[in-house]
Formats: structure tokens, sequence, C-alpha cells
């Protein structure tokens, strides 16, 4: 067994190219995708290293066909964010995520059957479904690590990083320079657009869950959908970003399907005290939720 991993291309436009990390067992191809989603200041980095490390090459060494995704500007896609980027996460849902999509059924000769995220990455999911319903019935799963909407939580390190750093700082920054340059402000690990923020921004503020281009209702569409079976997976160090309170409003408002929250730190009988980021790059993961991610997977598979 051989874990290989291959950089596919995607030509969006003339000035755009997305970019997939495919990650597979050379001597296991036919294995069913999954398709993963960052989330906002990241790229598809917190899912794999280039020396097999993260949930990707686990789930590859377990006979799936995994793609990263990096949205545009971020990661390997090109041209990388700067002033002149004016795209946002309307384009992310109706774009972006729709040509990764294609392209994995193209390269796999059918649609990813699984769907992971990390934090806003989940957020940009349940927006696609609502958008392209069609996508349901093609995804057996999903798992969502991370993931929230709005912030309801009371703790201060909520008030620091949301209100003080994405609501305030972030803002003035974006508007200064043009897009908001988090990397070297080491507030992530790659940047954000200016439109990108400010609709992040608005929907994380507990407004409603509206496209502010085309007005489109997400909130509204997606309470009448039965989305694929989901496993939320949060950290009880994940003070500021998603705590219990915030995965559960997140879950009240993602439709009708099955939905399971699982909390991952000592307290539940798990190795380690996982916080918002190191829920997916702790080597102990492997011993904790994703093991539970795998068994989610194969229980739908059998399920389905």
């Amino acid at each position: 067994m051989a874990i290989v991993q291959e950089s596919v291309f995607i030509k969006l436009t003339e000035q755009q190219t997305l970019h997939l990390r495919r990650i597979a067992d050379n001597s296991n191809e036919a294995g069913p995708a999954v398709f993963f989603m960052h989330g906002a200041v990241e790229n598809g980095k917190i899912f794999y290293t280039h020396s097999n490390k993260g949930l990707a090459p686990f789930l590859a060494e377990q006979g799936y066909v995994c793609y990263v995704a990096d949205l545009r500007g971020r990661g390997q896609s090109k041209p990388a964010i700067s002033k002149h980027a004016d795209y946002g996460q309307t384009e992310a849902i109706i774009e972006d995520i729709p040509a990764f999509i294609a392209k994995i059924t193209e390269r796999e000769g059918k649609p990813p059957a699984y769907w992971v995220a990390h934090s806003w990455g989940g957020v940009l999911m349940n927006s696609v479904f609502a958008r392209f319903p069609q996508y349901i019935n093609d995804v057996k799963a999903c798992a969502y690590f991370g993931t929230k909407r709005s912030l309801y939580n009371h703790h201060p390190q909520k008030y620091l990083q949301g209100n003080l750093i994405w609501y305030f700082l972030a803002p003035i920054l974006a508007k200064k320079h043009g897009y908001l340059p988090a990397k070297k402000l080491k507030w992530g690990s790659d940047d954000e657009t200016k439109k990108s923020h400010y609709q992040s921004m608005q929907w994380a503020k507990r407004k409603p869950w509206i496209d502010s281009d085309d007005g489109f209702d997400y909130a509204q569409t997606v309470a009448s959908l039965t989305l694929p079976p989901t496993l939320h997976i949060g950290g009880v160090k994940d003070k500021a970003l998603a705590q219990q309170v915030d995965i559960e409003k997140f879950i009240e408002e993602s439709g009708l399907g099955v939905q399971k929250l699982q909390m991952y730190g000592k307290q539940h009988g798990h190795q380690f005290d996982y916080d918002h980021i190191n829920m997916l790059t702790h080597p102990s993961a492997k011993l904790d939720q994703f093991k539970d991610l795998l068994a989610w997977f194969e229980h739908h598979s059998i399920a389905s």
C-alpha cells in the first residue's frame, strides 16, 4: 500500500484556476470519493500534510479516494487573494464548489459519496445543498468539524476573536488593504477577500441566513430539506469559535435529516482535550474522532 498525492487543477475562468489535492492508496483506486472543504482564513492543508499526516491520508489508508479543495485564491488555487479579488462566499457556493464536484465526478466516474468540512466549510456545504438540492441524493453522509454559523457562546475568547478581531479590526484592515491579510497577521493559514469576510461576518452575527448578493434565503430553503446524515464534531477546548451551544444552533437550522453531535475531550473518555484546529491535526485524533468518523461513514454506507 502506498498513499499517493496528486494536484488536480480546474480552469474556472481565464483568470482563475482552482486546486484539488487527490489523495489515495494507489493499490485501491476504486474506493468511494470524499470531498473536503476548509473554512475561513484557511486552505485545504488543514486536512493533510505532504508527508501523509491528517484526516485525508487517514481515510485514504482505509480505501477512500480523497479530494481536498482550495477555494478560489487559497492554497494552490491561483492567483492568490489580493486587493483585486472581488469574489466572496456567494461565488464559492454557486461556482467553486460545483466546479469541484464536477471535476471529481469526471475523474472518478461518480460524484463524491461523502462530504467533510472544517469550521465555516460546513456552512458553505449546507448552503450548496440549499442551492443545488440535486446533490443531496448523491451523498451518503457528511462530517463537520467545529462548524457553526452564528456565535451564541459568551466565553471571553469569543469576545476577543469574534467581536474584537472578526467584527471590529478585520473590516478596518480589509478596507485598508483591499483584502484581509490574515496569514501575515497570523490569524489563519490563508487570506480572505474583503467580500468573503463581509459576508461571513454578517452570517456569524445571528442575522438571517440570506445571501447579500441576490437575497437567496438559505435558512428557509434548508429548513424544508432532508440533508445527508451529518456527524458534528466539537472540541471541549474550542471556546471561541464552535462551543457546543454554537454547533447545536447550527444543527437546529440544518433541516430535517439525521444529525449527531459528539464532543471530544478527556471528560468524554478521549485521548486529548481538542480545540478548533488540533481536532484535525493532533496525532491522537486517529484514535478518537477520525475513528468515529470512519464508523459513521461505514454505517451510512450500509444503511444507504
